[in-house]
């Protein structure tokens, strides 16, 4: 890619990251890219039968597509980019309105693996969904983003605790309220501010999935702009390099000798133990219906899978300069290097050779550096998707990602080449015969 190019998907993907700060709404606006791509909607109660071309299917904040042209045989392998969608961040209690001390405050739970500093004296607003009451006893599900600064998590001043500085020891029960006014308490407070901003009735709203989000918007940071700053690029950077590389393989003009699939599951940041997680049996259905709503029969399905392969793309960790040590000594990914090759022979990562020879057939048809990481063999390794999707489906599994700073910050950092790199490597990836 040239410069041209890289600056061009970075700009890309800072405006899905901007339109994108809940799981609901990175799901939305990967739908509304791959429907202009000429993907189209399929539900689960729809008759899928003979249906080729573009596909998706939407669950909470998951999405399955694919891409199988007409005439393409029911046991065309799969070629599998896995991703997810959430983040770790704060989110809105069921009942939220609380105070203290003549403040008015927001209940909120920590989900996933957050380093609380970073969100202190933060300006935050509010997104997710709002389930509401419909007609007939029906209920409807409705996005919701406020990115005005509503609410704060004040960090108390070096004056009053002069220990600040020695490390961080905060009481998630009660230091991690944050404030959005002054006054008495006020039951419904919350509530009818969401609901004006979904231009919903209160009184229609059952429940809601809310959370917390840094208004600042994401940018370049160096003194070249060679790095992104930004929310979430854990784990959104693979999401969007997998829709674009996903409406690329449907304008290819050769008949694919794979079927490109993009499975972007939620929940990964607790585990993925839910509906819509990569442990639940949604992408192993939405395939399998697939298949047979292409006339294949249960030894198609299994042919199908028999030459499937799953690149997990999550991100990944470049050595920190301030922390050197806790890094694998000789295993140092750089910003601006191309994406890593995750390996962990305790399967944290589901790589192995195979994986890798793989991978690295992909960067090289994409004209992409990569990396080997590694992690320290003292330090408690991450994981990713990739082991789960490798077991629940039995299919060969390699787990990559582009290096990066501040993981699971409230801000993260990364090079302005590797977004770029990453799609290219999918595109080749997913196209590649």
């Amino acid at each position: 890619m040239t410069p041209v190019q890289h600056r061009s998907h970075v700009d890309d993907l800072l405006s899905f990251i901007r339109a994108s700060p809940s799981p609901y709404h990175a799901v939305a606006s990967a739908a509304q890219r791959l429907e202009k791509a000429g993907f189209r909607e399929l539900r689960g109660t729809d008759d899928w039968t003979g249906t080729t071309g573009g596909s998706f299917v939407l669950r909470g904040g998951a999405l399955i597509a694919w891409y199988a042209p007409e005439g393409t045989p029911a046991h065309t392998p799969f070629r599998i980019i896995g991703t997810h969608t959430d983040s770790p961040n704060l989110r809105i209690k069921p009942t939220p309105d609380t105070g203290s001390a003549g403040w008015r405050q927001i209940a909120v739970e920590i989900y996933g693996g957050v380093p609380l500093n970073t969100w202190l004296d933060r300006d935050l607003g509010i997104s997710g969904r709002l389930a509401l009451r419909g007609p007939g006893g029906t209920t409807d599900s409705r996005l919701v983003q406020i990115d005005e600064p509503l609410l704060r998590v004040p960090q108390l001043a070096i004056h009053l605790d002069r220990s600040v500085n020695d490390g961080l020891a905060l009481d998630p029960q009660r230091h991690i309220a944050p404030v959005w006014s002054l006054g008495a308490v006020q039951e419904g407070a919350l509530l009818r501010r969401v609901a004006a901003a979904a231009e919903a009735d209160p009184d229609e709203v059952l429940g809601w999935d809310l959370m917390l989000h840094d208004i600042q918007p994401p940018g370049y940071l160096g003194a070249e702009q060679e790095f992104v700053v930004s929310s979430r690029l854990d784990n959104l950077i693979s999401v969007h390099a997998g829709v674009t590389a996903l409406a690329g393989a449907a304008t290819a003009a050769e008949e694919p000798a794979y079927i490109p699939v993009l499975a972007a599951f939620d929940h990964e940041e607790v585990g993925s133990g839910s509906e819509t997680g990569a442990q639940s049996p949604l992408l192993e259905r939405v395939l399998s219906r697939s298949v047979t709503a292409r006339g294949g029969s249960p030894e198609d399905w299994s042919r199908a899978l028999a030459g499937a392969f799953c690149l997990s793309a999550d991100m990944a960790h470049a050595v920190h300069p301030n922390y050197a040590e806790r890094h694998d000594p000789d295993h140092h990914p750089l910003p601006n290097s191309g994406p890593t090759v995750k390996v962990n022979v305790n399967q944290r990562y589901a790589t192995d050779s195979t994986g890798i020879a793989v991978f690295a057939a992909a960067c090289e048809r994409a004209g992409a550096p990569w990396q080997p990481f590694v992690s320290n063999n003292a330090m408690p390794c991450g994981t990713s998707i990739g082991p789960l999707t490798a077991a629940r489906l039995g299919v060969p599994t390699v787990d990559v990602g582009v290096p990066g700073l501040s993981m699971h910050s409230a801000r993260e950092l990364c090079g302005a080449q590797d977004p770029g790199h990453l799609a290219a490597i999918l595109g080749a990836f997913v196209t590649s015969g």
